[in-house]
């Protein structure tokens, strides 16, 4: 196995169990120093004890490299994967396996961790086809939001970046807040510049349910929207603590999805997991589209993808109804089509 490739999925899969950023730091940075490296130098740094003096490269790290560099699959990988639910060889089964894309990921642009390139070249490793980039939008201050001057700046950073990663398409995207009157937190011309807006509600989330279900029906009866996010901004664990579901005529809401095509985000993070089983129901039974994303904050978060495949499966929501599913001009098609 390649030591650059299994120290790179630890990180992924330690970040994907919340475990401590450090240790995820550690793996990728051993990985760095060995990526100039070729197979046969890494071998011999392994045999003569170089590589365990080098900075940068710790005891478990060594030891990573040295069994993938031996050919086999390093414990401490085989054991991170059986508990993630991957088979023995790291392949996603199930409706996983037929996820082609993500449209909700964040960058350092705003309020993710790493860089364009990071994220891109994570997702490309873990078999996406496309990525949609969904950096905050202006009003939510407290997540570094895009004005429009840096989101401008942002698109052009994501063509130097896609001219670099060629085997991933990475999709021009933000996820846009829902103003309390149900305007979307960008410019018209601006939003029609994108492939992909995620819109969102991430304040004032107790609002009673006749005036949430007012805010959220404008916001996707709005030809730019896409997908509707987290649609109850409930926190259910995690270092965040937990959060009620906000209320809101659900029937409504997704009577209104179906109708004008936007799809309700299953959204994967695991202190989210967001609408809760009761709602993908209703949602179904009003024949909306679907899409699981990741919401991903570092490259590790893009394998949640798995936890939101696993609650749409026991949901029993077809694999041809989740956009995430179909092909990159297939998706284009259909999110460029309410905005034309």
């Amino acid at each position: 196995m390649d030591p650059v490739t299994a120290l790179e999925e630890i990180a992924f899969l330690l970040e994907r169990d919340r475990a401590s950023a450090f240790k995820s730091k550690a793996f990728r940075r051993a990985a760095g120093v060995i990526r100039p490296l070729g197979a046969d130098d890494i071998a011999a740094r392994v045999a003569d004890g170089r590589l365990q003096r080098t900075k940068g490269i710790g005891d478990t790290t060594f030891t990573v490299i040295a069994q993938a560099a031996g050919g086999a699959v390093p414990d401490y990988l085989a054991d991170l994967r059986a508990r993630a639910g991957l088979s023995p060889e790291g392949e996603h089964t199930g409706l996983r396996a037929r996820l082609r894309g993500d449209l909700h990921s964040h960058t350092d642009w705003s309020d993710g961790t790493t860089s364009l390139k990071t994220m891109a070249r994570a997702a490309e490793s873990l078999g996406l086809e496309y990525l949609a980039v969904t950096d905050h939008s202006p009003s939510l201050r407290i997540a570094n939001g895009l004005s429009i001057e840096r989101l401008t700046a942002q698109q052009q950073a994501i063509t130097d970046v896609q001219a670099e990663v060629g085997g991933i398409r990475l999709l021009r995207g933000i996820e846009v807040d829902i103003l309390l009157d149900g305007a979307l937190d960008q410019t018209p011309e601006m939003l029609g510049r994108l492939d992909v807006v995620v819109a969102s509600v991430h304040s004032k989330l107790r609002t009673e349910a006749p005036e949430m279900t007012k805010r959220m029906l404008r916001a996707i009866a709005d030809p730019h929207t896409n997908v509707l996010g987290h649609c109850t901004g409930r926190l259910v664990e995690g270092s965040r603590g937990t959060r009620p579901q906000s209320t809101f005529d659900a029937h409504a809401v997704f009577e209104a999805c179906a109708e004008h095509g936007v799809a309700v985000e299953i959204n994967s993070r695991p202190e989210r997991q967001d609408p809760p089983d009761e709602l993908i129901a209703i949602a179904l039974e009003a024949g909306c589209l679907f899409s699981i994303d990741s919401d991903s904050h570092a490259p590790g978060h893009l394998t949640f993808l798995e936890l939101g495949a696993a609650r749409a499966e026991a949901n029993g929501v077809p694999a041809e109804r989740i956009v995430t599913t179909w092909p990159v001009d297939r998706l284009l098609e259909w999110s460029r089509d309410r905005s034309a």
